[in-house]
């Protein structure tokens, strides 16, 4: 029989990229340093659909299909081993990291609901209008679609 309080959760999605590593540590050197946290965290990688993949390279790449999909699942696979990494770096052992296929709008937005998140925690890439405009922002995007709050953690830019 349970006599504590269960913790609110946060999701946190991350890609392979350096933003998004950032936004894991930034996240566990603010809200889990603290023992205990009052936080569960699940930290969410979205894995492209190698169709999608392939529509981006064209026609006639239904061949290689294959070969995307053994690079997808290695790159999924770091990704998670590099999140379970760094959160065992900062001793946060009560983790759960998932992987999921699909665009990662989506993804993150269906962990949220899965997961009855309170808040989700997402990268920022930095790009400008036009760019966020022609390829689409996760972070608008879930920032409108999820059923929670979102925090967008940006990697502070450099001085020269």
């Amino acid at each position: 029989m349970a006599t504590t309080e269960e913790k609110s959760i946060m999701v946190v999605g991350i890609e392979d990229n350096q933003h998004s590593f950032y936004a894991l540590e930034w996240t566990l050197d603010h809200f889990f340093g603290t023992s205990p946290s009052l936080f569960k965290l699940v930290i969410v990688h979205a894995k492209p659909s190698p169709a999608s993949v392939i529509g981006l390279t064209g026609l006639g790449s239904v061949e290689i299909l294959p070969s995307i999909e053994t690079d997808l699942k290695k790159i999924a696979a770091r990704v998670v081993e590099k999140a379970k990494e760094i959160c065992t770096a900062k001793s946060v052992n009560d983790v759960i990291v998932e992987a999921e296929e699909g665009d990662a709008r989506n993804v993150l937005c269906d962990a949220v609901e899965k997961h009855h998140a309170s808040i989700l925690v997402v990268g920022s890439h930095g790009y400008g209008v036009l760019r966020r405009t022609v390829l689409g922002s996760v972070s608008d995007y879930c920032a409108h679609h999820a059923h929670c709050s979102v925090m967008i953690v940006k990697k502070p830019k450099h001085k020269s």
